[in-house]
């Protein structure tokens, strides 16, 4: 019993770090990973390997490659226009919802997501480009913020996946937009919409947020063909 606990602790760990690195642009899109070199990095055994790279693909952050490892998610710019129509759809629903449930409590919350994300680095120190994996999750806990107060468990448990989804585009995207946009008064104006209450700002703001990002992504080239997908 011992030993099992062991094993899924140290999967899930093994999890969350080769997460943060996919979301941090540590690994990129349509890298290719062994599970040997990777049980060698992590300090893991394959058996750990294996199951935390069946949770990555579960989450669609990676695809399985028969025995050898996996292959971070690549999405044709097709995909990617649906995943965030998709994504859009339902954090829209999710953010006039707490808009309209949201008290004192959420407001503050809201600020204080706000107010860590406004605080912390993008980049690594010294690094022009990797994200800080410390801004990576200022940034999901800013957007969980938004909805906090939605009263849909569905809504809700829906989000994470087309999160990290659009996520793993998130540093190719913002290294190539530098300049091209404000990120930081994006968040400071859809913090103002919605703690105004003001639905369609909200919505507007955050249907620009994420179609920005997909149409940068599409313009310079960062989303892998499908043919590579399928190599």
């Amino acid at each position: 019993m011992a030993n099992t606990g062991s094993a899924k602790t140290s999967a899930a760990s093994v999890y969350q770090r080769i997460r943060a690195g996919i979301l941090g642009g540590r690994l990129r899109v349509g890298q290719r990973r062994q599970r040997a070199s990777m049980a060698s990095d992590y300090g893991a055994s394959l058996n750990i390997l294996r199951e935390a790279s069946s949770q990555l693909a579960g989450g669609k952050l990676v695809k399985m490659q028969s025995q050898r490892g996996f292959a971070v998610t690549a999405m044709t710019a097709e995909e990617q226009r649906d995943l965030t129509l998709v994504r859009v759809s339902v954090e829209s629903v999710a953010l006039v919802r707490s808009r309209e449930f949201g008290d004192v409590e959420w407001e503050a919350g809201l600020l204080a997501a706000h107010h860590r994300l406004a605080n912390t680095l993008v980049l690594v120190p010294a690094a022009c480009d990797r994200l800080n994996e410390a801004d990576v999750e200022a940034h999901s806990a800013f957007h969980a913020a938004l909805i906090g107060a939605c009263d849909s468990p569905m809504l809700t448990e829906m989000r994470p996946s087309l999160r990290d989804a659009s996520k793993m585009y998130r540093p190719l995207a913002y290294l190539t937009q530098r300049g091209r946009k404000d990120e930081a008064q994006e968040h400071r104006l859809w913090r103002e919409a919605a703690l105004a209450r003001d639905a369609d700002k909200s919505t507007m703001l955050l249907a620009k947020h994420y179609g920005d990002t997909t149409r940068v992504c599409t313009e310079a080239q960062l989303v892998v063909s499908a043919a590579m997908r399928g190599a």
